[in-house]
Protein backbone atom coordinates (compact mmCIF):
# COMPACT_ATOMS: atom_id res chain seq x y z
CA UNK A 1 0.00 0.00 0.00
CA UNK A 2 1.09 3.23 -0.45
CA UNK A 3 1.40 6.48 1.67
CA UNK A 4 0.37 8.80 -1.13
CA UNK A 5 -1.40 11.62 0.47
CA UNK A 6 -4.51 12.51 -1.83
CA UNK A 7 -5.60 15.54 -0.07
CA UNK A 8 -2.29 17.04 -0.40
CA UNK A 9 -2.26 16.40 -4.42
CA UNK A 10 -5.63 14.61 -5.17
CA UNK A 11 -4.68 15.42 -9.21
CA UNK A 12 -1.58 13.53 -8.93
CA UNK A 13 -2.72 9.78 -9.00
CA UNK A 14 -3.92 7.57 -11.97
CA UNK A 15 -5.72 10.04 -13.76
CA UNK A 16 -2.54 12.62 -14.56
CA UNK A 17 -1.17 9.32 -16.45
CA UNK A 18 -1.99 7.87 -19.81
CA UNK A 19 -5.17 5.38 -19.69
CA UNK A 20 -2.40 2.62 -21.10
CA UNK A 21 1.10 3.27 -20.62
CA UNK A 22 4.19 1.79 -22.68
CA UNK A 23 4.78 -1.88 -21.70
CA UNK A 24 7.66 -2.35 -20.18
CA UNK A 25 9.04 -5.80 -21.46
CA UNK A 26 10.48 -6.96 -17.96
CA UNK A 27 7.28 -6.13 -16.69
CA UNK A 28 5.46 -8.02 -18.82
CA UNK A 29 7.67 -11.04 -18.72
CA UNK A 30 6.74 -11.17 -14.68
CA UNK A 31 2.90 -11.46 -15.98
CA UNK A 32 1.88 -7.92 -14.40
CA UNK A 33 1.12 -5.24 -17.29
CA UNK A 34 -1.50 -6.88 -19.17
CA UNK A 35 -4.17 -7.26 -16.39
CA UNK A 36 -3.18 -3.92 -14.53
CA UNK A 37 -3.29 -2.06 -17.70
CA UNK A 38 -6.97 -3.71 -18.69
CA UNK A 39 -7.85 -2.39 -15.26
CA UNK A 40 -6.99 0.94 -15.83
CA UNK A 41 -8.46 1.89 -19.10
CA UNK A 42 -11.71 -0.02 -17.91
CA UNK A 43 -12.28 2.31 -15.06
CA UNK A 44 -10.94 5.42 -17.04
CA UNK A 45 -13.71 4.82 -19.72
CA UNK A 46 -16.40 4.20 -16.63
CA UNK A 47 -14.84 7.87 -15.37
CA UNK A 48 -14.86 9.42 -18.37
CA UNK A 49 -19.03 7.81 -20.02
CA UNK A 50 -21.11 10.41 -21.41
CA UNK A 51 -24.89 9.86 -19.33
CA UNK A 52 -26.31 7.24 -21.14
CA UNK A 53 -29.77 5.25 -20.15
CA UNK A 54 -27.45 2.76 -18.41
CA UNK A 55 -26.70 5.74 -15.83
CA UNK A 56 -30.61 6.55 -15.64
CA UNK A 57 -31.50 3.26 -15.18
CA UNK A 58 -29.64 3.21 -11.92
CA UNK A 59 -30.76 6.13 -10.92
CA UNK A 60 -34.77 5.14 -11.27
CA UNK A 61 -33.87 1.50 -9.63
CA UNK A 62 -32.01 3.16 -6.50
CA UNK A 63 -34.30 5.78 -6.28
CA UNK A 64 -37.52 4.14 -5.74
CA UNK A 65 -36.19 2.37 -2.92
CA UNK A 66 -35.03 5.40 -1.65
CA UNK A 67 -38.85 6.95 -2.37
CA UNK A 68 -40.33 3.97 -0.89
CA UNK A 69 -37.76 3.54 2.50
CA UNK A 70 -38.74 8.33 2.93
CA UNK A 71 -42.51 7.25 2.67
CA UNK A 72 -42.31 4.15 5.14
CA UNK A 73 -40.19 6.29 7.90
CA UNK A 74 -41.91 9.47 7.99
CA UNK A 75 -45.43 8.33 7.69
CA UNK A 76 -45.26 7.13 10.63
CA UNK A 77 -45.16 10.32 11.59
CA UNK A 78 -48.90 10.90 10.86
CA UNK A 79 -50.04 7.22 11.07
CA UNK A 80 -49.05 7.75 14.92
CA UNK A 81 -51.99 10.33 15.40
CA UNK A 82 -54.60 7.89 13.64
CA UNK A 83 -52.86 4.76 15.65
CA UNK A 84 -53.36 7.08 19.43
CA UNK A 85 -56.81 7.66 18.30
CA UNK A 86 -58.02 4.00 17.75
CA UNK A 87 -55.65 2.27 20.08
CA UNK A 88 -54.58 4.78 22.95
CA UNK A 89 -56.22 5.55 25.92
CA UNK A 90 -57.77 8.81 25.90
CA UNK A 91 -57.58 9.49 21.87
CA UNK A 92 -53.52 9.55 21.96
CA UNK A 93 -50.23 7.21 22.52
CA UNK A 94 -48.55 7.36 25.96
CA UNK A 95 -45.23 8.89 25.78
CA UNK A 96 -43.13 5.42 25.62
CA UNK A 97 -46.23 3.93 22.96
CA UNK A 98 -44.93 6.73 20.71
CA UNK A 99 -41.69 6.29 21.41
CA UNK A 100 -41.73 2.44 20.61
CA UNK A 101 -43.66 3.06 16.93
CA UNK A 102 -40.92 5.92 16.02
CA UNK A 103 -38.04 3.86 17.01
CA UNK A 104 -38.28 0.45 16.18
CA UNK A 105 -37.88 1.07 12.78
CA UNK A 106 -34.71 3.05 13.67
CA UNK A 107 -32.84 0.50 15.27
CA UNK A 108 -33.79 -2.28 12.45
CA UNK A 109 -31.97 0.46 10.38
CA UNK A 110 -29.07 0.47 12.56
CA UNK A 111 -28.32 -3.32 12.53
CA UNK A 112 -29.34 -3.52 8.74
CA UNK A 113 -26.77 -0.83 7.47
CA UNK A 114 -23.79 -2.44 9.64
CA UNK A 115 -24.89 -5.91 8.68
CA UNK A 116 -25.79 -5.24 4.84
CA UNK A 117 -22.72 -2.68 4.09
CA UNK A 118 -20.52 -5.53 5.19
CA UNK A 119 -21.75 -8.35 2.99
CA UNK A 120 -22.30 -6.44 0.07
CA UNK A 121 -18.14 -5.83 0.09
CA UNK A 122 -18.20 -9.70 1.49
CA UNK A 123 -20.50 -11.50 -0.90
CA UNK A 124 -21.24 -8.94 -4.12
CA UNK A 125 -23.58 -5.98 -4.00
CA UNK A 126 -25.64 -7.42 -6.41
CA UNK A 127 -26.88 -11.07 -4.68
CA UNK A 128 -27.25 -8.64 -1.90
CA UNK A 129 -29.61 -5.85 -3.50
CA UNK A 130 -33.39 -6.81 -4.02
CA UNK A 131 -33.33 -9.32 -0.59
CA UNK A 132 -33.56 -5.53 1.12
CA UNK A 133 -36.38 -4.43 -0.73
CA UNK A 134 -37.85 -8.06 -0.13
CA UNK A 135 -37.50 -7.16 3.46
CA UNK A 136 -39.33 -4.05 3.19
CA UNK A 137 -41.98 -4.64 1.62
CA UNK A 138 -43.05 -7.88 3.95
CA UNK A 139 -42.52 -5.52 7.21
CA UNK A 140 -45.00 -2.93 5.69
CA UNK A 141 -47.74 -5.30 4.81
CA UNK A 142 -47.20 -6.85 8.60
CA UNK A 143 -47.71 -3.12 10.16
CA UNK A 144 -51.14 -2.59 7.14
CA UNK A 145 -52.52 -5.82 8.52
CA UNK A 146 -51.22 -6.14 12.23
CA UNK A 147 -54.09 -7.10 14.65
CA UNK A 148 -54.30 -7.14 18.86
CA UNK A 149 -55.88 -9.97 20.46
CA UNK A 150 -56.04 -10.75 24.53
CA UNK A 151 -52.02 -11.73 24.21
CA UNK A 152 -51.24 -9.43 21.60
CA UNK A 153 -50.72 -5.66 22.05
CA UNK A 154 -51.21 -3.78 18.92
CA UNK A 155 -48.17 -1.77 19.72
CA UNK A 156 -46.03 -4.76 20.64
CA UNK A 157 -46.82 -6.05 16.71
CA UNK A 158 -46.04 -2.82 15.55
CA UNK A 159 -42.96 -2.18 17.12
CA UNK A 160 -42.28 -5.94 15.69
CA UNK A 161 -42.46 -5.70 12.15
CA UNK A 162 -41.82 -1.48 11.70
CA UNK A 163 -37.62 -2.81 13.11
CA UNK A 164 -38.16 -5.48 10.52
CA UNK A 165 -38.77 -2.90 7.88
CA UNK A 166 -35.84 -0.91 9.31
CA UNK A 167 -33.67 -3.89 8.63
CA UNK A 168 -34.24 -3.55 5.00
CA UNK A 169 -34.49 0.21 5.00
CA UNK A 170 -31.12 -0.06 6.48
CA UNK A 171 -29.48 -2.33 4.21
CA UNK A 172 -31.38 0.10 0.89
CA UNK A 173 -28.64 2.56 2.14
CA UNK A 174 -25.12 1.29 1.51
CA UNK A 175 -26.17 -0.62 -1.24
CA UNK A 176 -27.55 1.91 -3.34
CA UNK A 177 -25.17 4.46 -2.68
CA UNK A 178 -22.02 2.04 -3.31
CA UNK A 179 -23.59 0.77 -6.70
CA UNK A 180 -24.73 4.39 -8.32
CA UNK A 181 -21.08 5.36 -7.19
CA UNK A 182 -19.42 2.67 -8.69
CA UNK A 183 -21.43 3.10 -11.72
CA UNK A 184 -21.43 6.69 -12.17
CA UNK A 185 -18.47 8.37 -14.12
CA UNK A 186 -16.55 10.67 -11.95
CA UNK A 187 -18.36 14.26 -13.95
CA UNK A 188 -21.68 13.02 -12.68
CA UNK A 189 -21.51 11.33 -9.83
CA UNK A 190 -22.55 13.81 -7.35
CA UNK A 191 -25.51 14.63 -9.25
CA UNK A 192 -26.06 10.97 -9.61
CA UNK A 193 -25.90 9.85 -6.05
CA UNK A 194 -27.84 13.06 -4.94
CA UNK A 195 -30.52 12.31 -7.30
CA UNK A 196 -31.18 8.76 -5.60
CA UNK A 197 -31.29 10.16 -2.43
CA UNK A 198 -33.61 13.31 -3.53
CA UNK A 199 -36.21 10.49 -3.89
CA UNK A 200 -36.61 10.59 -0.01
CA UNK A 201 -38.22 13.89 -0.56
CA UNK A 202 -41.01 12.86 -2.71
CA UNK A 203 -41.57 9.69 -0.43
CA UNK A 204 -42.16 12.21 2.46
CA UNK A 205 -44.72 14.56 0.18
CA UNK A 206 -46.24 11.18 -1.11
CA UNK A 207 -47.08 10.20 2.76
CA UNK A 208 -48.61 13.17 3.36
CA UNK A 209 -50.57 13.67 -0.05
CA UNK A 210 -52.01 9.73 0.79
CA UNK A 211 -52.64 10.58 3.91
CA UNK A 212 -54.68 13.76 3.46
CA UNK A 213 -56.51 11.07 0.37
CA UNK A 214 -57.09 8.50 2.85
CA UNK A 215 -58.43 10.98 5.48
CA UNK A 216 -60.47 13.39 3.16
CA UNK A 217 -62.20 9.94 1.28
CA UNK A 218 -63.61 8.98 4.72
CA UNK A 219 -64.55 12.44 6.02
CA UNK A 220 -68.28 11.78 6.58
CA UNK A 221 -67.65 8.68 8.30
CA UNK A 222 -65.06 9.71 10.67
CA UNK A 223 -67.15 12.78 11.78
CA UNK A 224 -69.55 10.74 11.77
CA UNK A 225 -68.06 7.86 14.25
CA UNK A 226 -69.27 7.03 17.44
CA UNK A 227 -66.26 6.74 19.17
CA UNK A 228 -65.08 3.74 17.79
CA UNK A 229 -62.82 5.67 15.02
CA UNK A 230 -63.22 2.60 13.05
CA UNK A 231 -62.56 4.69 9.64
CA UNK A 232 -59.36 6.19 11.48
CA UNK A 233 -58.28 2.24 12.16
CA UNK A 234 -58.86 1.78 7.68
CA UNK A 235 -56.62 5.56 7.36
CA UNK A 236 -53.81 4.34 8.63
CA UNK A 237 -53.90 1.14 7.47
CA UNK A 238 -54.18 2.59 3.92
CA UNK A 239 -51.54 4.68 4.43
CA UNK A 240 -48.60 2.51 5.54
CA UNK A 241 -49.74 -0.21 3.34
CA UNK A 242 -49.18 2.31 0.13
CA UNK A 243 -45.57 1.85 0.90
CA UNK A 244 -44.83 -1.23 -0.52
CA UNK A 245 -46.34 -0.74 -3.78
CA UNK A 246 -43.06 1.43 -5.05
CA UNK A 247 -41.33 -0.93 -3.40
CA UNK A 248 -43.05 -4.07 -5.56
CA UNK A 249 -42.57 -2.42 -8.57
CA UNK A 250 -38.85 -1.90 -8.42
CA UNK A 251 -37.98 -5.25 -7.05
CA UNK A 252 -37.44 -6.79 -10.85
CA UNK A 253 -35.04 -4.29 -11.87
CA UNK A 254 -32.92 -4.51 -8.43
CA UNK A 255 -32.45 -8.66 -8.57
CA UNK A 256 -31.54 -8.28 -12.30
CA UNK A 257 -29.05 -5.07 -11.85
CA UNK A 258 -25.44 -6.05 -12.87
CA UNK A 259 -22.69 -6.93 -10.44
CA UNK A 260 -20.40 -3.44 -10.32
CA UNK A 261 -17.10 -3.70 -12.70
CA UNK A 262 -15.38 -2.04 -10.04
CA UNK A 263 -16.47 -5.13 -7.63
CA UNK A 264 -15.85 -7.68 -10.37
CA UNK A 265 -12.09 -6.24 -10.55
CA UNK A 266 -10.88 -5.68 -7.13
CA UNK A 267 -12.59 -7.90 -5.09
CA UNK A 268 -14.20 -10.84 -7.03
CA UNK A 269 -10.42 -9.66 -9.20
CA UNK A 270 -11.88 -11.30 -12.66
CA UNK A 271 -10.30 -7.94 -14.48
CA UNK A 272 -11.03 -9.57 -18.07
CA UNK A 273 -14.84 -9.82 -17.26
CA UNK A 274 -14.95 -6.34 -16.12
CA UNK A 275 -13.77 -4.94 -18.91
CA UNK A 276 -16.23 -6.59 -20.77
CA UNK A 277 -18.98 -5.61 -18.47
CA UNK A 278 -18.10 -1.82 -18.91
CA UNK A 279 -17.90 -1.97 -22.74
CA UNK A 280 -21.31 -3.82 -22.71
CA UNK A 281 -23.14 -1.34 -20.50
CA UNK A 282 -21.47 1.96 -22.27
CA UNK A 283 -22.73 0.86 -25.88
CA UNK A 284 -25.68 -1.14 -25.22
CA UNK A 285 -26.77 -0.81 -21.76
CA UNK A 286 -27.08 -4.32 -20.74
CA UNK A 287 -24.66 -6.83 -19.50
CA UNK A 288 -23.69 -10.16 -21.39
CA UNK A 289 -21.81 -12.75 -19.00
CA UNK A 290 -20.81 -16.02 -20.44
CA UNK A 291 -20.48 -18.52 -17.87
CA UNK A 292 -17.99 -20.51 -20.10
CA UNK A 293 -15.22 -18.17 -20.43
CA UNK A 294 -11.87 -18.27 -19.09
CA UNK A 295 -11.83 -16.69 -15.35
CA UNK A 296 -8.32 -14.14 -15.32
CA UNK A 297 -8.06 -13.96 -11.83
CA UNK A 298 -5.38 -10.76 -10.51
CA UNK A 299 -3.82 -10.43 -7.56
CA UNK A 300 -5.14 -7.54 -5.51
CA UNK A 301 -5.58 -6.48 -2.07
CA UNK A 302 -8.23 -8.53 -0.01
CA UNK A 303 -9.98 -7.30 2.81
CA UNK A 304 -9.59 -8.60 6.40
CA UNK A 305 -9.79 -7.32 9.55
CA UNK A 306 -6.62 -6.87 10.09
CA UNK A 307 -5.75 -5.19 6.86
CA UNK A 308 -9.42 -2.70 7.89
CA UNK A 309 -7.23 -1.98 10.76
CA UNK A 310 -4.19 -1.22 9.10
CA UNK A 311 -5.65 0.63 6.69
CA UNK A 312 -8.10 2.57 9.24
CA UNK A 313 -5.45 2.98 12.06
CA UNK A 314 -3.79 5.14 9.47
CA UNK A 315 -4.78 8.52 10.91
CA UNK A 316 -5.01 10.20 6.99
CA UNK A 317 -7.87 7.59 6.55
CA UNK A 318 -9.13 7.36 10.32
CA UNK A 319 -9.97 10.97 10.85
CA UNK A 320 -12.02 10.78 7.38
CA UNK A 321 -14.33 7.15 8.42
CA UNK A 322 -14.27 9.61 12.07
CA UNK A 323 -15.89 12.69 10.42
CA UNK A 324 -18.10 11.09 8.46
CA UNK A 325 -19.74 9.30 10.96
CA UNK A 326 -19.81 11.76 13.65
CA UNK A 327 -21.31 14.31 10.60
CA UNK A 328 -24.23 12.06 9.84
CA UNK A 329 -24.48 11.35 14.10
CA UNK A 330 -24.73 14.97 14.57
CA UNK A 331 -26.97 15.97 11.38
CA UNK A 332 -29.66 13.29 12.50
CA UNK A 333 -30.20 13.76 15.91
CA UNK A 334 -32.00 17.14 14.08
CA UNK A 335 -33.01 15.42 11.24
CA UNK A 336 -34.98 13.09 12.44
CA UNK A 337 -36.27 14.82 15.84
CA UNK A 338 -37.70 16.69 13.58
CA UNK A 339 -39.15 14.61 10.83
CA UNK A 340 -40.48 12.07 13.07
CA UNK A 341 -42.16 14.69 15.31
CA UNK A 342 -43.44 17.08 12.70
CA UNK A 343 -47.10 16.51 13.35
CA UNK A 344 -46.31 17.49 17.63
CA UNK A 345 -44.02 20.24 16.25
CA UNK A 346 -47.15 21.65 14.31
CA UNK A 347 -49.74 20.84 17.14
CA UNK A 348 -47.41 22.86 20.18
CA UNK A 349 -47.06 26.10 17.32
CA UNK A 350 -51.12 26.08 16.85
CA UNK A 351 -51.17 24.96 13.25
CA UNK A 352 -54.01 22.09 12.40
CA UNK A 353 -55.78 22.41 16.03
CA UNK A 354 -59.33 22.18 15.68
CA UNK A 355 -60.95 24.65 18.10
CA UNK A 356 -64.60 23.92 17.39
CA UNK A 357 -67.55 20.90 16.15
CA UNK A 358 -67.80 17.62 17.58
CA UNK A 359 -65.42 15.37 19.12
CA UNK A 360 -65.36 13.48 15.95
CA UNK A 361 -65.70 16.32 13.72
CA UNK A 362 -62.16 17.38 16.03
CA UNK A 363 -61.03 14.34 15.05
CA UNK A 364 -60.82 14.74 11.47
CA UNK A 365 -59.72 18.34 11.15
CA UNK A 366 -56.68 17.20 12.92
CA UNK A 367 -55.54 14.79 10.97
CA UNK A 368 -56.38 17.21 7.80
CA UNK A 369 -53.99 19.75 8.96
CA UNK A 370 -51.25 17.53 10.44
CA UNK A 371 -51.54 15.80 6.41
CA UNK A 372 -51.58 19.48 5.04
CA UNK A 373 -48.99 20.63 6.96
CA UNK A 374 -46.54 18.17 6.19
CA UNK A 375 -47.30 18.37 2.79
CA UNK A 376 -46.05 21.88 2.93
CA UNK A 377 -43.29 21.55 4.56
CA UNK A 378 -42.31 18.50 2.05
CA UNK A 379 -42.94 21.08 -0.77
CA UNK A 380 -41.34 24.46 1.51
CA UNK A 381 -38.10 22.72 2.58
CA UNK A 382 -37.56 19.20 2.13
CA UNK A 383 -37.72 19.19 -2.25
CA UNK A 384 -36.25 22.38 -2.79
CA UNK A 385 -33.37 21.81 -0.71
CA UNK A 386 -32.73 18.43 -2.12
CA UNK A 387 -32.74 19.64 -5.23
CA UNK A 388 -30.32 22.39 -4.72
CA UNK A 389 -28.36 20.02 -3.90
CA UNK A 390 -27.99 18.32 -7.51
CA UNK A 391 -28.18 21.62 -9.32
CA UNK A 392 -24.51 22.71 -7.30
CA UNK A 393 -22.64 19.14 -5.63
CA UNK A 394 -20.98 18.72 -8.97
CA UNK A 395 -20.21 22.22 -9.37
CA UNK A 396 -18.75 23.76 -6.12
CA UNK A 397 -17.99 20.67 -4.36
CA UNK A 398 -19.45 18.04 -1.18
CA UNK A 399 -17.62 19.70 1.09
CA UNK A 400 -19.12 23.54 1.05
CA UNK A 401 -22.18 22.34 0.97
CA UNK A 402 -22.18 20.62 3.84
CA UNK A 403 -20.22 23.36 5.78
CA UNK A 404 -22.43 25.98 4.82
CA UNK A 405 -25.50 24.12 6.02
CA UNK A 406 -23.96 22.69 9.49
CA UNK A 407 -23.36 26.56 10.01
CA UNK A 408 -26.92 27.94 8.63
CA UNK A 409 -28.56 25.30 10.99
CA UNK A 410 -26.96 26.36 13.94
CA UNK A 411 -27.90 30.05 13.58
CA UNK A 412 -31.63 28.46 12.52
CA UNK A 413 -31.94 26.30 15.52
CA UNK A 414 -30.32 28.74 17.48
CA UNK A 415 -33.12 31.54 16.65
CA UNK A 416 -36.04 28.29 17.06
CA UNK A 417 -34.59 27.16 20.16
CA UNK A 418 -33.92 31.09 21.88
CA UNK A 419 -36.52 32.76 20.34
CA UNK A 420 -39.24 30.07 21.01
CA UNK A 421 -41.47 31.81 23.45
CA UNK A 422 -41.24 35.00 21.76
CA UNK A 423 -42.08 33.10 18.41
CA UNK A 424 -44.82 31.25 19.26
CA UNK A 425 -47.01 34.17 21.20
CA UNK A 426 -48.61 35.85 18.36
CA UNK A 427 -49.44 34.65 15.12
CA UNK A 428 -47.35 36.69 13.01
CA UNK A 429 -44.62 35.22 15.22
CA UNK A 430 -45.99 31.52 14.56
CA UNK A 431 -45.57 32.25 11.32
CA UNK A 432 -42.19 33.32 11.42
CA UNK A 433 -41.68 29.91 13.86
CA UNK A 434 -42.46 27.37 10.61
CA UNK A 435 -40.81 29.94 8.02
CA UNK A 436 -37.28 28.87 10.29
CA UNK A 437 -38.93 25.67 10.72
CA UNK A 438 -39.03 25.37 6.42
CA UNK A 439 -35.80 27.03 6.44
CA UNK A 440 -33.93 24.05 9.02
CA UNK A 441 -35.61 21.27 6.38
CA UNK A 442 -34.13 23.28 3.06
CA UNK A 443 -30.59 23.68 4.30
CA UNK A 444 -30.73 20.21 5.92
CA UNK A 445 -31.34 19.00 2.88
CA UNK A 446 -29.33 21.94 0.75
CA UNK A 447 -26.79 20.57 3.26
CA UNK A 448 -25.31 17.58 4.97
CA UNK A 449 -28.20 15.64 4.96
CA UNK A 450 -27.43 15.26 1.18
CA UNK A 451 -23.83 15.32 1.85
CA UNK A 452 -23.15 12.83 4.01
CA UNK A 453 -25.08 9.92 2.14
CA UNK A 454 -22.86 11.24 -1.07
CA UNK A 455 -19.57 11.19 0.62
CA UNK A 456 -19.00 7.95 1.83
CA UNK A 457 -19.97 6.54 -0.90
CA UNK A 458 -17.40 7.51 -3.17
CA UNK A 459 -14.38 7.57 -0.25
CA UNK A 460 -13.37 4.37 1.04
CA UNK A 461 -11.29 1.72 -1.62
CA UNK A 462 -13.57 -0.46 -3.42
CA UNK A 463 -12.81 -3.72 -1.16
CA UNK A 464 -14.08 -1.63 2.04
CA UNK A 465 -16.66 1.41 0.54
CA UNK A 466 -19.60 -0.17 1.43
CA UNK A 467 -18.59 -1.08 4.41
CA UNK A 468 -17.44 2.05 5.20
CA UNK A 469 -20.86 3.68 4.07
CA UNK A 470 -22.60 0.78 6.62
CA UNK A 471 -20.44 2.36 9.57
CA UNK A 472 -21.11 5.68 8.52
CA UNK A 473 -25.20 5.60 7.73
CA UNK A 474 -25.25 3.43 11.06
CA UNK A 475 -23.81 6.10 13.13
CA UNK A 476 -26.49 8.88 11.77
CA UNK A 477 -28.90 5.91 12.96
CA UNK A 478 -27.81 5.90 16.05
CA UNK A 479 -27.95 10.23 16.32
CA UNK A 480 -31.68 9.29 15.33
CA UNK A 481 -32.42 7.20 18.16
CA UNK A 482 -31.07 9.56 20.55
CA UNK A 483 -33.01 11.96 19.07
CA UNK A 484 -36.11 9.75 19.44
CA UNK A 485 -35.39 9.05 22.76
CA UNK A 486 -33.81 12.34 24.23
CA UNK A 487 -37.43 13.76 22.36
CA UNK A 488 -39.85 11.36 24.46
CA UNK A 489 -37.80 11.43 27.69
CA UNK A 490 -37.09 15.53 27.77
CA UNK A 491 -40.10 17.07 25.90
CA UNK A 492 -42.20 17.29 29.40
CA UNK A 493 -39.43 18.55 31.76
CA UNK A 494 -40.32 21.72 33.26
CA UNK A 495 -43.99 21.00 33.22
CA UNK A 496 -47.17 18.59 33.11
CA UNK A 497 -47.46 15.54 30.83
CA UNK A 498 -47.80 16.68 27.27
CA UNK A 499 -47.06 20.05 27.91
CA UNK A 500 -44.05 20.14 25.63
CA UNK A 501 -42.59 22.52 27.80
CA UNK A 502 -38.47 21.08 27.05
CA UNK A 503 -39.25 21.80 23.15
CA UNK A 504 -37.14 25.01 22.81
CA UNK A 505 -34.38 23.52 24.88
CA UNK A 506 -34.67 20.05 22.60
CA UNK A 507 -34.04 22.84 19.59
CA UNK A 508 -30.58 24.10 21.66
CA UNK A 509 -29.47 20.98 22.10
CA UNK A 510 -29.93 20.54 18.34
CA UNK A 511 -28.03 23.73 17.66
CA UNK A 512 -25.24 22.31 19.58
CA UNK A 513 -24.88 19.17 17.58
CA UNK A 514 -25.49 21.28 13.86
CA UNK A 515 -22.25 23.12 15.43
CA UNK A 516 -19.97 20.04 16.20
CA UNK A 517 -21.09 19.03 12.45
CA UNK A 518 -19.23 21.89 11.18
CA UNK A 519 -15.92 20.54 13.61
CA UNK A 520 -16.21 16.98 11.66
CA UNK A 521 -16.69 18.24 8.19
CA UNK A 522 -12.59 19.98 8.30
CA UNK A 523 -12.10 16.23 8.23
CA UNK A 524 -13.12 15.05 5.47
CA UNK A 525 -11.46 15.55 1.84
CA UNK A 526 -12.82 16.96 -1.27
CA UNK A 527 -14.27 14.46 -3.50
CA UNK A 528 -15.58 16.44 -6.43
CA UNK A 529 -14.74 15.97 -9.36
CA UNK A 530 -12.07 12.69 -8.33
CA UNK A 531 -12.24 9.17 -9.82
CA UNK A 532 -13.03 7.17 -6.61
CA UNK A 533 -9.33 5.23 -6.88
CA UNK A 534 -7.97 8.62 -6.52
CA UNK A 535 -10.50 8.85 -3.26
CA UNK A 536 -9.14 6.20 -2.00
CA UNK A 537 -5.63 6.88 -2.04
CA UNK A 538 -3.64 3.83 -2.79
CA UNK A 539 -1.59 2.99 -5.34
CA UNK A 540 -2.94 2.09 -8.20
CA UNK A 541 0.12 1.50 -10.33
CA UNK A 542 1.10 -1.50 -8.43
CA UNK A 543 -2.45 -2.10 -7.37
CA UNK A 544 -2.76 -5.64 -9.50
CA UNK A 545 -0.96 -8.19 -10.29
CA UNK A 546 -1.41 -11.42 -12.32
CA UNK A 547 -2.55 -14.71 -10.22
CA UNK A 548 0.86 -17.47 -10.52
CA UNK A 549 -1.79 -19.52 -11.59
CA UNK A 550 -2.90 -17.49 -14.91
CA UNK A 551 0.92 -17.32 -15.17
CA UNK A 552 1.13 -20.73 -15.26
CA UNK A 553 -1.68 -21.41 -17.59
CA UNK A 554 -0.40 -18.81 -20.12
CA UNK A 555 2.94 -20.59 -20.38
CA UNK A 556 1.13 -24.00 -21.26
Amino acid sequence: MSDYNYEKDPQASYDAAPALKKVDPESSQQGYTTLSERRRAALEEIDNASFNRFHVKACAVAGVGFFTDAYDIFAISMAATMIGYVYGKGGKNTNNQDLGIKVSHSVGTFIGQLLFGWLADVVGRKRMYGLELIIIIIGTLGQAVAGRGPGVNIYGVLIMWRFIMGLGIGGDYPLSAVITSEFASKRIRGRMMTAVFASQGWGNLAAAIVAICAVTGFKHQIQNDSGNYLHVDYCWRILIGMGCVPGAIALYFRLTIPETPRYTMDIERNVKQASQDVDTYLTTGTFVVDPDAPVQRAEAPKASLKDFRRHYGQWKHGKVLFGCAWSWFALDIAFYGLGLNSSIVLTQIGFGSATTGTAAQKVYTNLHNVAVGNIILAVAGLIPGYWCSFLLIDKIGRKPIQFMGFILLTGIFCALGFGYNKLTATSGGRAGFVALYCLANFFQNFGPNTTTFVIPGEIAPTRYRSTFHGISAASGKLGAIVAQVGFAKMIDIGGKTGSKAFLPHILEIFAFFMATGIASTALIPETNQLSLEEIGGEDQDNFIKESPINKETSSA
